[in-house]
């Protein structure tokens, strides 16, 4: 995820939102957040409310991934 030319506040959480590093199997997961990400910055301007709700998009992403692992190890 590219935001480079965003608020360096902005620019460091957006970079959590990067899945190309993810087994295959938990990209599919992060992917989505990824995109949903990606559309926020692309029509909200930097400040604080955009940091928190990124903030917050990153926790249930975070979330999402953990249950997916959990599901491929029960598997």
């Amino acid at each position: 995820m590219d935001a480079t030319d965003r608020h360096p506040s902005t620019a460091r959480i957006a970079r959590y939102f990067d899945y190309e590093h993810l087994p295959t199997d938990l990209q599919t997961v992060s992917r989505l957040f990824h995109d949903l990400a990606q559309e926020l910055l692309d029509i909200l301007p930097d400040g604080p409310e955009l940091t928190a709700g990124l903030r917050r998009l990153l926790e249930a992403k975070d979330c999402a991934v953990r249950a997916r692992l959990d599901a491929l190890r029960e598997a």
